[in-house]
């Protein structure tokens, strides 16, 4: 659901702030350092995860605050509030129509999905940065992926600790690959679902101003992780951590016409393949869940030629509710309907 009304306390450059958005377009302009990418940040912290910055929370509070930062929205009927206290401030806290809630459970309402200036060299980035955002789009149609990711890594970090002890608890050991095993399940199976339903909707997509990708699974495939796991056990312990399993996988992208990777593309086309991902994915959401994601684009319209960034405002147009920053309005020229923010000095003001 759109947001229709988000408060920031002591959270990064602001005091106090509140502002409430329309369901479509939501534009903030303002000089750098003005604070734009922190309200989207805060809007990324709705949804599961260390948000788009992938911060840890002590940074997140205000510098000079006193009791950690607040982050509380209004999502129709429905009222989120998540942040941290200054007595834990890496203990994020999250609370549903003033319940406490377990943080996971934000998926349930709300599916978010970003671009950011550093995800400009994602394909050019380490496997794990592609790692983190195939398992965004998975976390947008599936909600429980967090649930299985998080037990994963839990499980996965107990073993490691258990393989650098001498006296080895072959039982204990083996209860946490099967947990592994469980759960590594669930998530290539999410992932391949995701991927799968994807490639198929870019390959049918429309071939105009953004590049069509093809997108694939590297890497860990379904097999038997408990066995593997034991079989590679004195090699785990050597290096310190598991060889084997889904957290090696990787996101392969193409572009489709060229059949090139997208890694040796130009500069421009890989800003255009992952612009035309993020918009089929977006899609996808949309008919899979009944509701369109929120998308938070950072800075993206000062990086497209005019072309580009008409063909850009024209897909998003009526597609739930689009977050965009740029640093002069006239940047946003094309868009008629839209919540048009001006940022100045941790302030907000409606233009």
């Amino acid at each position: 659901m759109p947001v229709s009304r988000l408060i920031l306390t002591d959270f990064r450059s602001y005091t106090a702030a509140t502002i409430e958005p329309g369901p479509g377009f939501v534009l903030l302009s303002g000089e750098n350092g003005a604070g734009k990418t922190n309200l989207l940040e805060a809007v990324s912290l709705l949804s599961p995860g260390r948000g788009l910055r992938g911060a840890a929370l002590s940074e997140m509070a205000r510098i000079g605050g006193d009791d950690g930062f607040a982050v509380a929205a209004k999502l129709g009927d429905v009222e989120i509030g998540t942040g941290a206290t200054a007595a834990a401030p890496e203990r994020r806290q999250v609370r549903i129509n003033g319940a406490p809630a377990a943080v996971n459970s934000l998926s349930e309402w709300l599916s978010a999905l970003w671009l950011t200036p550093a995800m400009d060299r994602l394909f050019l980035g380490s496997t794990g940065d592609r790692r983190r955002f195939l398992d965004r789009l998975v976390l947008a149609l599936e909600p429980a992926h967090a649930h299985h990711a998080a037990r994963y890594e839990a499980a996965m970090r107990a073993r490691n600790k258990l393989l650098a002890d001498e006296s080895l608890d072959e039982a204990w050991v083996a209860s946490l690959e099967a947990a592994m095993a469980e759960h590594g399940a669930a998530i290539t199976e999410a992932r391949a679902r995701t991927v799968a339903a994807l490639d198929e909707r870019l390959d049918h997509a429309p071939d105009d101003q953004f590049a069509r990708a093809a997108i694939a699974l590297e890497g860990w495939e379904q097999g038997d992780l408990a066995l593997a796991l034991k079989a590679n056990r004195a090699r785990d312990a050597a290096v310190g951590r598991a060889t084997l399993g889904p957290h090696r996988q990787d996101l392969a992208v193409t572009h489709r016409t060229k059949a090139m990777l997208a890694a040796r593309s130009s500069t421009g086309e890989q800003k255009a393949l992952l612009l035309g991902l993020i918009l089929a994915h977006a899609e996808l959401v949309t008919e899979r869940r009944a509701e369109p994601p929120i998308l938070l684009l950072d800075e993206v319209a000062a990086h497209l030629d005019p072309r580009r960034r008409a063909a850009l405002f024209e897909r998003l147009a009526g597609r739930g509710q689009v977050w965009m920053t740029a640093t002069e309005a006239a940047l946003f020229e094309g868009i008629s309907a839209a919540s048009h923010f001006h940022v100045e000095a941790g302030q907000i003001q409606i233009v």
